[in-house]
């Protein structure tokens, strides 16, 4: 039955690697749609929120199967419920990805008020965390996982930077304010994914030590 058991464990290990791995990378297409104005990528994002909704639930299925099936011990019930956790959190990150492209593919038409500079760094810095967060949960890494927890800072300072940035482009001129709301909802989206990445890692904190602290 253990060995059984364990089986199912990597089966679902597996599955959350792929769906971290589909998360990423409409984080990534997501960004590179807006900043080549990339009409088929950002759609391409959109409809690939279906798949990680789906993942989402099938994963979830499992978990439950194995909860009402195997009877886990305190250490293996502490994963399953991390597992459930992280799951939301890569699948509320793809409907922000999502999000993003939708928004990209309304102002694509437009000269942009201003160059994309920080927009793109807060994507990179978000990809890293989601996949770090992952690779700690899949490695058992503390030190990985709070690495990740404190790169949220990162994710908040750039928001704050854009948000100065757009609010100068709308004082000198008010024509800007349309897309500097847009631009500001994009920022607002890329922040939602750090919180989310964050999560992750303190749920993988909580898989290890059985304790969730957040901001640990």
């Amino acid at each position: 039955m253990r060995n059984r058991f364990d089986k199912e464990l990597e089966l679902l290990n597996n599955e959350l690697i792929e769906m971290g791995s589909l998360v990423e990378r409409a984080i990534e297409d997501a960004s590179k749609a807006l900043i080549s104005k990339d009409l088929v990528l950002a759609k391409k994002v959109i409809s690939s929120d279906d798949e990680i909704n789906s993942m989402e639930k099938n994963i979830e299925n499992k978990c439950l199967r194995l909860l009402l099936q195997q009877h886990p011990v305190a250490g293996d019930l502490r994963l399953i419920s991390s597992i459930l956790k992280i799951i939301t959190d890569l699948e509320r990150i793809g409907d922000q990805a999502q999000d993003i492209a939708e928004i990209s593919l309304c102002i694509m038409d437009q000269n942009y008020i201003k160059e994309l500079i920080h927009l793109p760094e807060m994507a990179k810095t978000t990809v890293k965390m989601v996949k770090d967060s992952i690779d700690a949960f899949i490695n058992k890494d503390m030190d990985l996982a709070k690495k990740v927890i404190l790169e949220d800072d990162i994710i908040d300072d750039l928001f704050d930077i854009i948000k100065e940035e757009l609010i100068s482009l709308i004082r000198k001129d008010i024509g800007n304010g349309h897309q500097a709301i847009d631009f500001l909802m994009i920022a607002k989206y890329f922040e939602r994914i750090g919180d989310h990445a964050q999560n992750i890692a303190e749920w993988v904190l909580f898989s290890i030590t059985g304790v969730h602290e957040e901001n640990i």
